[in-house]
């Protein structure tokens, strides 16, 4: 029998559901009604200029940035919107260049108070921020919510994506000092539009709103959470708009290879543990090696002669200058004119004509003469070679007689070519890390990476330093290499392949009583060019 509800019954039922789905009106700072106060500002933004009234600070070094305290005008609706947030699902995210929490996009979430401030910031505040900047910005809805917990971090970056105009943060934490870390860090730039150095860094503070223009200059990073007892929260997102002209993107020099050096086996018996130099053995580890394109070879060098590279790496006569730009990459590396004897002569081996043919060995890859070719190899020879036609096409003419001349030397040329490496001496420590970038990706090709690590006694997986690969704009790994002490990574990459050193962080600098210890990892990395 159907049920029967009065007429009264189906009202009130409606009511309670309009009610549970009202929207919390969202009080802002009286800053976004004072016209006077929104012209100033503008002059102020336009001329470059700073300015300062009340709750509101605009700063022009080392780009425009407007800082808000008190946005929001209410404390229990701070308060109730904290809890909605903290109630929301969080994703774990991790990459190159940040490792925190983040919730879903918030555009359609219809708790009160995140639905009222979504509707403040993208309505009537929209509309100050674009009288400000004297732009229409459009009403695209882009906002989320991130925790950023102990170790947690947001490397050097400048926000540009087609269509940001304005980034903007509110801080939803408890009482923070830079001691915690987590500060909003502002980089200065070169000529070059590259990031240099951190400049001014901003402490979160409960209800304070950051925003800035998304520019060719505006680099930032939220530096790493160092507190283990507070959860740094805030909303952040973008307001749209038509995005600013951009100069031609920077284009790094390329890093110099060079052959091998003279250096015959004699090295390899004095410095590679012996079992490595089995005839028998070098084959199973190709095979290995050509099954899975990577191979960790442990105790690869003699057990004295890796520990007195060992103890020579920490040496005060060696000079460690310090690679960027940050958005690029954070890391030392070593002056090879200031290197101990030991460690120049562990620098020669992997750059020998006897480690050449090694490798070679090991993952059958033509590195020396004396490795014959397959057919991949001469698949890669032909990319090669079409690439460097491409390259001598001057404004798309090219001469019949030169295409002839390149066609008559392909074998020639294949005869000639010269395996080729590039190298480093590296230290990691807190802070280090390398980043994926838009001229990596452009450079990719086929290659050999060999890294080979030195580890502080008590160094763990935990604190960062370890390499990944990824394919070519994915985020999901497809390896990941962890450095260990004396042994010998070798990996083979293709061109889609990228690879970044994940950030190094707080936990490499601190044991367990929370002292402050020194704690470094070296290695040293090569690539190597069939």
């Amino acid at each position: 029998m159907a049920s029967k509800r009065r007429p009264d019954e189906s009202r009130v039922t409606e009511k309670k559901r309009k009610k549970k789905n009202c929207v919390e009106t969202a009080e802002l700072t009286s800053v976004v009604e004072d016209e006077q106060l929104k012209r100033a500002v503008r002059e102020a933004w336009s001329q470059r200029t700073h300015y300062s009234q009340g709750d509101l600070e605009l700063d022009c070094h080392p780009f425009p940035h407007c800082i808000i305290r008190n946005f929001l005008g209410s404390e229990t609706f701070v308060e109730n919107l904290q809890r909605e947030l903290l109630g929301l699902n969080f994703h774990e995210k991790s990459n190159d260049l940040y490792k925190f929490k983040q919730s879903d996009d918030l555009k359609k979430r219809t708790e009160q108070h995140i639905a009222g401030l979504r509707a403040a910031l993208f309505g009537r505040f929209r509309s100050w921020l674009g009288g400000v900047l004297g732009v229409e910005l459009e009403p695209t809805v882009d906002i989320s919510c991130a925790r950023y917990e102990y170790t947690d971090v947001l490397l050097c970056h400048d926000d540009e994506l087609e269509g940001r105009r304005v980034a903007f943060i509110l801080y939803l934490v408890p009482p923070w000092q830079s001691s915690d870390g987590g500060t909003l860090d502002l980089y200065t730039t070169d000529s070059n539009f590259q990031p240099q150095s951190i400049v001014k860094s901003l402490v979160p503070s409960l209800n304070t709103l950051v925003l800035f223009e998304v520019s060719p200059v505006s680099f930032h990073q939220v530096s790493e959470v160092l507190t283990e007892d507070k959860c740094r929260l805030s909303l952040s997102g973008w307001f749209h708009g038509p995005s600013l002209e951009r100069p031609p993107r920077h284009t790094e020099a390329p890093v110099q290879r060079s052959p091998h050096l003279p250096r015959d086996e004699t090295l390899l018996l004095e410095w590679v543990n012996p079992v490595y130099l089995d005839i028998s053995y070098q084959e199973q580890i190709q095979e290995e090696f050509e099954d899975s394109s990577e191979i960790q070879l442990k105790d690869f060098l003699k057990e004295e002669k890796f520990r007195e590279v060992s103890e020579a790496l920490r040496l005060a006569q060696i000079q460690w200058t310090k690679r960027g730009p940050p958005n690029k990459r954070c890391y030392e590396v070593a002056s090879l004119d200031t290197l101990p004897q030991c460690v120049s002569a562990c620098w020669e081996l992997l750059r020998s004509e006897a480690f050449f043919l090694l490798l070679s060995n090991f993952t059958g890859l033509r590195l020396h003469y004396l490795c014959p070719a397959d057919e991949d190899d001469e698949e890669k020879d032909e990319e090669k070679e079409e690439k460097k036609e491409q390259e001598d096409v001057v404004d798309g003419e090219a001469t019949g007689s030169s295409t002839e001349s390149q066609s008559v030397n392909t074998s020639r040329e294949k005869e000639l070519s010269t395996p080729v490496c590039c190298g480093e001496l590296r230290r990691w420590s807190h802070g280090c890390y390398t980043l994926l970038h838009d001229g990596e990706a452009a450079r990719a090709e086929y290659a050999l990476d060999l890294v080979l690590p030195f580890c502080s006694p008590d160094w763990q997986s935990d604190f960062g330093g370890f390499t990944c690969y990824v394919a070519n704009e994915e985020d999901e790994e497809l390896l990941t290499v962890y450095p260990e002490d004396n042994s010998l990574a070798l990996v083979y990459r293709d061109k889609e392949t990228l690879k970044f050193v994940k950030h190094v962080n707080h936990k490499s600098s601190s044991d367990s009583t929370n002292n402050s210890t020194s704690r470094a990892l070296y290695d040293f990395s090569f690539v190597y060019y069939e």
